[in-house]
């Protein structure tokens, strides 16, 4: 099973990118061949600071590192050092009805939130499939907000085969419910872009503050709680066992729990399991010349397969 999962490097990671992205995908390692990208060109529709982009490649690609990405394994590599992507998604852009387009939400969504009405930003899907049918991906692990993506993949994928031969594979999206969104400490979905993160590797005061400030109802102390509708609970059972779960749950339940009680105990699980990464991090930063290894190795197997689909692709359109 051929696996393929990308992020942008538009800010620092999260505690939603680590349980709704970074977590499933390495849990994937052990399922069959998984390709990892760092979405460079993606991330050209926000971030225009080229100091902030190459920082930010090369912070993600600590952070995966960090968090036990196994490079045997997965071929690891940046978006941009697979320039047949690009070539790719033009072939596909002259398939793609701009129907499909105009319907995907993600460039209402996001031009809503203040990102200016490109091009790029309206043809973010295309450049997106691209990238899932150049490595010629069975699954792709994404999150509820993304499976439209995948499904325009597939639709543009049919359209090129139909039209041309079978090229493609067709892939499908892998979802996990009960971490497909994490709420954030506003209780909106976590993201850069709404400002209300918890980082996986910033300062520890900084998370603990972070979470401190997560938004809870006015209940008092002694007042029963539902746990199902708390925003503490919800990043609490992220890192509980089902044990703790059922048990905190209980206690929601019965009265008597105050929520900073329950934030400081979240605290401690996150710190708990954040700082051994956090002094792996340390320790790779210290030898950045074996992380750009790790990536032009993980580009140079990438593009082997990339070339091939390409080959195919201009073959089948008839060019040389």
């Amino acid at each position: 099973m051929r696996i393929l999962s990308g992020i942008q490097p538009s800010g620092k990671l999260h505690l939603g990118n680590y349980f709704g992205m970074m977590k499933p995908i390495l849990d994937l390692q052990k399922e069959g061949e998984v390709f990892l990208f760092i979405a460079d060109y993606h991330a050209l529709t926000s971030v225009t600071d080229p100091r902030a982009m190459r920082q930010g490649s090369i912070d993600v690609a600590l952070d995966f590192l960090a968090c036990g990405l196994d490079t045997e394994k997965t071929l690891f590599y940046r978006q941009s050092d697979i320039p047949e992507v690009t070539e790719l998604t033009w072939l596909l852009s002259t398939v793609t009805p701009m129907g499909l387009l105009e319907r995907c939400h993600s460039y209402k969504d996001k031009v809503a939130k203040g990102l200016p009405a490109t091009h790029g930003l309206f043809a973010y899907p295309v450049l997106m499939a691209a990238d899932i049918l150049i490595m010629q991906s069975q699954v792709v692990p994404v999150g509820r907000d993304q499976k439209q993506h995948v499904e325009v993949t597939r639709d543009i994928a049919i359209k090129f085969n139909n039209l041309y031969g079978e090229v493609f594979t067709l892939p499908a999206p892998s979802i996990r419910d009960e971490v497909a969104v994490v709420p954030g400490v506003d209780g909106q979905k976590m993201s850069k872009s709404y400002n209300n993160t918890v980082e996986i590797f910033g300062d520890p005061k900084e998370s603990r503050a972070q979470i401190m400030r997560i938004v809870t109802d006015s209940k008092t102390v002694a007042d029963p709680k539902d746990p199902d509708q708390c925003n503490v609970f919800a990043l609490y059972k992220l890192f509980a066992s089902n044990a703790q779960r059922d048990e905190m749950a209980a206690r929601y339940r019965a009265g008597g729990l105050g929520y900073g009680e329950v934030k400081k105990r979240l605290f401690e699980m996150f710190d708990a399991h954040f700082a051994p990464l956090r002094q792996r991090r340390a320790e790779l930063q210290k030898n950045m010349d074996h992380v750009e290894a790790v990536l032009r190795s993980g580009a140079e197997r990438a593009a082997a397969v990339a070339r091939d689909t390409l080959r195919r692709a201009r073959q089948a359109v008839g060019l040389a």
